[in-house]
């Protein structure tokens, strides 16, 4: 369970009465081939399962073996900034007062893409079809929950 710090921030959303600070993520044995990351948080359940991107960053370095608590709005930032379903570079989790824990998806890929190859700005799907034809080269995923 994520602490309420990491809930989303947001004035138009009553939902989102949190600090907006990313969590603190770790990883290791990318592989030899990787030349940079990508990070993703998604919501599958939201917007009536329709889902929600809540972040997208780009261009981590492949010595990188992890991104520091608040790292997503963190300036200057250590990779490329993407958009999320908003159109914002991160939001925490966000879900409905009341409801049970709700999931929130955070996927790492290692890419043979340099990390300066992708432009800032790019949404999640932008990002991906980048990643087609080899360039992704694997991935993992956690899953935290949160609620109000």
């Amino acid at each position: 369970m994520l602490d309420s710090k990491y809930g989303g921030k947001h004035p138009a959303n009553a939902n989102c009465p949190g600090e907006n600070i990313s969590p603190a993520l770790a990883w290791a044995r990318a592989p030899s081939a990787t030349r940079s990351f990508v990070i993703l948080m998604d919501d599958q359940a939201g917007r009536a399962g329709l889902g929600v991107n809540h972040w997208v960053g780009y261009g981590i370095k492949a010595h990188a073996s992890g991104l520091p608590e608040g790292a997503a709005l963190a300036a200057p930032a250590t990779f490329t900034v993407g958009r999320n379903s908003l159109g914002m570079p991160y939001l925490g989790p966000c879900p409905p007062r009341g409801n049970a824990p709700q999931h929130y998806v955070y996927t790492l890929i290692a890419t043979s893409l340099e990390a300066e190859a992708l432009p800032p700005g790019l949404d999640k799907a932008a990002v991906l079809d980048a990643l087609k034809g080899g360039k992704a080269l694997g991935a993992a995923s956690l899953v935290l929950r949160f609620n109000h």
